[in-house]
């Protein structure tokens, strides 16, 4: 368990990298695209970096306000609180601030910085469709990503996600309106330069790639915080009722979005389990292994 914690750190420290690198390279293509040359690329390294650190610093207010959780009142939800609290002792980490999203649909996400500044919310739909034992098996399951470190990385995407949308977008509106060029011989040898083909290409296609980058962030540790999970509760039954629950859920989380989808326990967005043509392409931009491979997994522990 602690090396397969120690490999995730590190597979997730190469992917923050490779993330930061791309705005780098986004903006030094922009750049060369819209005549801004080496300053905009220095701009964008300064970007990738001051978002990084910034969204490190006040990841869970960012997610939390996004998903318009609420702080879980201890006398509302009592259940909820004496949960957290039993297994963050058992697990021997602090207890996170506890949450409450308003959404009628099964979820739950843990965030923050590091675990002495971290959050846990789920939504009021958990709440009422899951059992005690089920319901301390999806908290313990949130909870093992912030033992794992996992929630550090998993924030830092959100806002990079939405900082490579922003700079395609703003580069998009910045060359339809000539960005800045004057001279129509520079235009036309721009478009029939091959490099800006493949330039513009890639500016279009970057909030795809983004998108990509951030499946990969989450796919790869949900189940080991299904184990660790486990390890938590010492009761895998538990986390495989609830998983068994929000498979047969069709309900579509209306507080998640696509910059926080890889947060939550389950994928949120619609288009989940699409069998038709395109089925193919939805997995390849789920931000979570399928719910059937995870059940089975717990049941061969």
């Amino acid at each position: 368990m602690h090396e397969l914690i120690r490999a995730n750190k590190r597979r997730s420290a190469l992917l923050v990298i490779s993330f930061i690198v791309f705005v780098v390279l986004l903006g030094t293509i922009i750049g060369w695209m819209i005549g801004g040359g080496p300053v905009v690329t220095l701009v964008s390294a300064i970007l990738a970096f001051a978002l990084s650190i910034g969204s490190w610093w006040s990841s869970a207010s960012i997610a939390l306000r996004v998903s318009r959780a609420r702080p879980a009142d201890p006398a509302e939800f009592k259940r909820l609180h004496n949960l957290v609290e039993g297994l963050c002792i058992a697990g021997g980490i602090p207890k996170p601030a506890v949450y409450v999203v308003d959404d009628e649909a099964p979820n739950a996400f843990a965030t923050g910085r590091n675990p002495q500044h971290a959050a846990i919310a789920v939504t009021t739909g958990l709440l009422e469709k899951m059992n005690r034992v089920e319901l301390e098996g999806v908290v313990a399951h949130e909870l093992s990503h912030i033992r794992h470190h996992d929630i550090t990385v998993s924030t830092i995407a959100v806002t990079l996600v939405g900082t490579v949308a922003l700079m395609s977008d703003l580069a998009i509106r910045t060359m339809w309106w000539n960005g800045g060029r004057t001279s129509r011989d520079s235009d036309r040898s721009q478009r029939n330069n091959p490099l800006a083909i493949i330039g513009f290409a890639l500016i279009v296609l970057s909030p795809l790639i983004a998108r990509l980058l951030q499946a990969a962030v989450s796919r790869q540790r949900e189940s080991l915080a299904d184990i660790g999970a486990c390890e938590l509760t010492r009761f895998p039954p538990g986390l495989i009722s609830a998983l068994e629950k929000l498979q047969d859920d069709t309900t579509v989380t209306h507080s998640a979005s696509t910059a926080t989808a890889h947060l939550w326990i389950e994928q949120p967005m619609s288009g989940v389990g699409d069998t038709g043509r395109l089925g193919s392409v939805h997995r390849l931009f789920n931000t979570h292994p399928p719910l059937d491979e995870r059940i089975q997994a717990l049941k061969e522990l």
